[in-house]
């Protein structure tokens, strides 16, 4: 199978994305990929497959290589004599903002090109924690109870502590904090507003168990990855994840009831349908008290959670079979030869 995988992103999960392709490039060996990296400052750049090294970024090697543009279903390298062009299906591989905040699938869109990944209404929805909370609520979904927070207005958080700090448009768990006491929100709050003009607050929930899960439409179906549970401290840290993102190896399944599982898949499938068709998503939730609750929605999860599937490249195949396409209207212009027309022009 043909693939371009579209990594890098002006975001403070840049260096992230670049994990997350690599990775990809060892698991789908068997696939003819093309590497596609977008700088930071939004230049896109065609990676020769035996450069892609961590080294090659950071040193900047790779503005040495061919740049691209884009013309209608495809990335174009323009030559002096001649041009190439690279039409297979894109995988967005650019976590954070650019990514996962319709950027990208908005250009793709625009540019009628086939990608796998979130479109722009379901970017919208994940990437901004707020809108997570109120997509919940519209689907009958339940999650953790909080507030939010906006720079330079008055603090008045009325969930008794621990509670949790988190910047509303980052993943990663970049900014993000445990707060024990009020002696610690003020350094909370300086460290998550660095990243973000609006924080959320969550309390932290002792004892609550933690349940990921990736999954996909294709085939006029479901598909699910194995139930993981994130072994942790109190949370998973920028560092720790950072490292969980090159993940290849498939973990183990959770040691669940089956009805447990099921519920966990159908609030997934709640939170999926209608809105996150064409992109592999994973979900985490929290089980409190018996209760699920949603916790965050992973619009393109680091490696793209290879790791939770005993086939990752099936699934990839699958979905890229199954994405959804971008209708246009046809322009005709019979309304403005009417005006024309009468005006007898």
């Amino acid at each position: 199978m043909k693939l371009t995988i579209l990594f890098g992103g002006a975001s403070f999960e840049h260096e992230i994305s670049i994990v997350s392709a690599i990775t990809l490039k060892e698991k789908l060996s068997n696939f003819e990929l093309t590497f596609i990296f977008c700088d930071s400052d939004h230049t896109f750049y065609l990676i020769d497959a035996s450069k892609m090294k961590a080294i090659t970024f950071s040193k900047g090697e790779h503005k040495k290589m061919p740049v691209l543009t884009l013309t209608q279903g495809a990335f174009l390298q323009k030559k002096i004599f001649s041009k190439s062009e690279y039409s297979s299906t894109v995988l967005n591989l650019i976590h954070g903002a650019d990514g996962e905040d319709g950027t990208m699938a908005a250009l793709l869109d625009f540019y009628a090109i086939k990608y796998i990944g979130p479109r722009i209404d379901a970017s919208i929805f994940s990437y901004d924690k707020r809108y997570t909370k109120y997509l919940c609520e519209a689907i009958g979904i339940k999650s953790v109870r909080y507030e939010v927070i906006y720079k330079n207005e008055h603090c008045n958080i009325t969930i008794p502590y621990p509670i949790i700090v988190k910047p509303v448009s980052l993943g990663s768990s970049i900014g993000v904090s445990i707060v024990k006491d009020e002696s610690e929100l003020d350094y909370a709050l300086d460290v998550a507003f660095e990243f973000d003009d609006t924080l959320i607050v969550e309390p932290f929930l002792e004892g609550v168990r933690e349940y990921n899960l990736a999954g996909y439409f294709a085939n006029n179906a479901m598909h699910y990855s194995i139930v993981e549970e994130p072994h942790k401290e109190e949370f998973l840290d920028f560092e720790k994840k950072y490292m969980d993102f090159s993940r290849s190896e498939q973990v183990a399944q959770a040691d669940i009831s089956e009805a447990l599982r099921l519920r966990l898949q159908t609030n997934f499938e709640k939170v999926y349908r209608g809105l996150f068709e064409g992109a592999l998503i994973r979900c985490d939730f929290f089980v409190f008290h018996d209760e699920i609750l949603l916790n965050e929605i992973n619009p393109i999860p680091g490696s793209m959670a290879n790791y939770l599937f005993e086939d990752f490249a099936t699934a990839l195949e699958e979905l890229s079979l199954s994405l959804p396409h971008a209708k246009r209207p046809k322009v005709t212009y019979d309304y403005i030869h009417s005006i024309s027309k009468a005006k007898g022009k």
